[in-house]
């Protein structure tokens, strides 16, 4: 039984003691009546006898009659004294009960406002679900629509220089040991992979134009001043400054999305050319062969089993950790604004 329900019952329980308080006082109070006409017609009697003995006799009834009539009284004051307290404890019940309602009315209103928050907060979430779901769906979407617009088949151009008056590099291993990586690709039929040695920078536009590329990589020498080491005609240095470079990709960028140079200090050639194209990645501090070698033919066998650009490029720095060659913060991964390189897919899957 709740607090309030107790209330209750004393309440009730109070007002049937007072309904018997008030029957008994009225009960009792018919009596002074009857008694009052007793001693008055006793009184009565009194004027109409001269004898002695019958005047004491009425004197004591009506004696009797009065203490009756007193007691009487004295019960009826009893009675109203316990009525009056009665009532004051049915009023003080009523204050309880009145008291009581009120916390229940706002346990209720708690409780209420409680479960409303409750619901508003699942609706909210509810709502966010189906936003993020929406939006998932949205990106979804649009990753099969990024999936669709790619080409059947994309292009590797890489175009090596190894000037007979630089310290000579086994680019002919890494062009090899790309090639392999391509071919045990899940998506190999996807990717062509096409070279150009020697090159000059009369042969740079002849080759993208030739070849119309989606990725174009750089291996070779790289100066700390921000230049790419070309070939001359005759064989020896020729420098092309990061301008040019950038230049060049701007005047050919239609279906170039990736630039890869695999050259020292090129880090500002790749952070300058993703103004024109959705990636490009550079060397912030000389690489050593091996290094190069290593990265850039994981790079490109995760880039062939369909993986995006950023985690392709992770990959290649985790297997050069993996290798023990301690140059795994040397190349860095630069994108275009607006491009996110996690959802960057350059192969197309079959």
């Amino acid at each position: 039984m709740s607090l309030l329900d107790s209330y209750r019952r004393n309440l009730q329980n109070k007002r049937e003691e007072l309904t018997r308080l008030q029957s008994n006082k009225a009960n009792e109070s018919k009596k002074i009546p009857e008694l009052s006409s007793k001693i008055q017609r006793v009184t009565d009697s009194i004027s109409r006898t001269n004898s002695a003995s019958t005047i004491r006799s009425k004197y004591s009834e009506i004696e009797r009659y009065q203490r009756e009539k007193t007691n009487v009284e004295k019960k009826i004051s009893a009675i109203e004294t316990a009525i009056a307290k009665k009532q004051k404890e049915i009023v003080d019940e009523d204050k309880k009960i009145a008291r009581e309602e009120e916390n229940e009315y706002k346990k209720r209103s708690k409780e209420m406002e409680k479960t409303k928050l409750a619901y508003n907060q699942k609706i909210t979430q509810i709502d966010k679900t189906l936003s993020k779901h929406n939006q998932l769906h949205a990106a979804t979407q649009a990753s099969l629509l990024r999936l669709q617009d790619l080409p059947d088949k994309i292009i590797v151009l890489f175009l090596a220089a190894n000037p007979i008056d630089q310290e000579q590099l086994r680019l002919d291993e890494e062009a090899r040991s790309i090639t392999e990586m391509i071919q045990k690709s899940k998506h190999r039929d996807s990717v062509k992979f096409e070279s150009r040695w020697a090159i000059r920078p009369m042969d740079l536009l002849q080759a993208i134009n030739e070849f119309s590329p989606t990725i174009v990589h750089f291996s070779g020498h790289g100066s700390n001043q921000d230049e790419i080491v070309f070939q001359d005609s005759n064989g020896n240095t020729k420098l092309v400054s990061k301008e040019a470079l950038v230049q060049t990709m701007m005047a050919s960028s239609e279906t170039i999305r990736l630039v890869f140079f695999n050259t020292c200090y090129s880090r500002n050639q790749a952070e300058s050319v993703v103004k024109y194209v959705d990636a490009a990645i550079g060397m912030n501090t000389s690489i050593g062969d091996e290094a190069a070698r290593i990265f850039s033919s994981q790079f490109y066998s995760s880039i062939g089993f369909g993986l995006s650009v950023k985690k392709s490029f992770d990959q290649a720095k985790a297997l050069l950790m993996m290798e023990g060659i301690p140059e795994e913060n040397t190349p860095e991964l630069f994108v275009h604004e607006g491009v996110n390189s996690e959802e960057l897919v350059i192969v197309k899957p079959t």
